[in-house]
């Protein structure tokens, strides 16, 4: 699978920003087509946050419309998020997947995406 590693949590006060990065390496010849970020809060289901395909085409739940994006950098192969106005509710670890089919608005279950990294843990204080 390939191999993704998260960075940029921390422990912020509401209305902060942060930005998230998740570094991909060992394709082992793994087609990536569509990346993107999940959050588990405590006591809660994992659930997806954002994503992006390889064509840049995006998706956001809908409490990150409007405060989240989510970009490629080809370069760098890697995926950012980045993360304005945050939220107490925002409060969660926050993990990178990715996936060798396109994501669509439809069909997004965290099963379908079979690589991911060690999570990042995003603490938002009121």
């Amino acid at each position: 699978q390939v191999q993704l590693v998260e960075s940029g949590g921390g422990a912020v006060q509401a209305g902060e920003s942060l930005t998230l990065s998740c570094a991909a390496s060992n394709y082992g010849g793994r087609d990536v087509v569509c990346m993107g970020w999940f959050r588990e809060a405590p006591g809660k289901e994992r659930e997806g946050v954002a994503f992006v395909n390889r064509d840049t085409s995006t998706l956001y739940k809908d409490s990150a419309k409007d405060r989240f994006t989510i970009s490629l950098d080809n370069a760098e192969n890697s995926m950012l998020l980045q993360m304005n106005s945050l939220k107490p509710e925002d409060t969660g670890i926050y993990y990178c997947a990715a996936r060798g089919f396109y994501c669509s608005e439809d069909y997004l279950p965290s099963w379908t995406f079979g690589s991911w990294g060690q999570g990042t843990q995003v603490t938002v204080s009121s």
